[in-house]
């Protein structure tokens, strides 16, 4: 039996799921997700605790008995509490702003990035003095933000010599020593 499949979930105040047609919505005060789930996986609501279940022990639903309990239990955190993710631009230069849902980068390139951002993300970027640019992104979708924290970071990944380009806050980067003068 999986390990993670088996765990119930339980919901919090204000969640409702709703399971029709291998179709699962979750609403909450944050918003509303909808997930397709495979026909052999099935899922249960009852007393405010959803379980996931599998007809036998093929291959094939193990491995999707695990994934669609994440999934939902994702969605159920996502639509209670939210997801918040923030990006640092780390180097001499780079600059970040926004206008509305549309994000302008300068990252060292000739020209401006410009990004559109879907409408379940909202965005802040704040540039501070002597601070490095931020960008602050908030939604009740993981995958979606992760999504586009992955696009963002994409434009210019953090280089291990000089620890320049997008990276999460708090993040360590594995530096190398570079070259050595005058070894002989």
């Amino acid at each position: 039996m999986s390990r993670i499949g088996k765990l119930p979930i339980t919901l919090p105040k204000g969640v409702t799921v709703t399971f029709a047609n291998n179709v699962v919505t979750v609403k909450g005060p944050k918003g509303e997700l909808q997930q397709t789930v495979h026909p052999n996986i099935m899922v249960a609501i009852d007393n405010g605790v959803v379980t996931v279940a599998r007809p036998n022990d093929d291959k094939e639903n193990r491995a999707m008995h695990g994934l669609y309990r994440s999934l939902l239990n994702n969605m159920v955190i996502g639509v209670s509490e939210g997801y918040k993710q923030t990006l640092e631009l780390v180097g001499v230069g780079y600059r970040v702003s926004n206008n509305g849902q549309i994000l302008e980068f300068s990252l060292g390139y000739t020209h401006g990035i410009f990004l559109k951002l879907p409408n379940e993300i909202k965005v802040e970027t704040k540039s501070e003095r002597n601070q490095n640019p931020i960008v602050i992104l908030e939604s009740c979708d993981k995958q979606l933000i992760g999504q586009v924290c992955a696009k963002i970071r994409s434009f210019r990944k953090p280089e291990p010599y000089k620890g320049k380009g997008v990276k999460f806050a708090g993040e360590q980067i594995r530096r190398k020593a570079g070259k050595s003068a005058g070894a002989k």
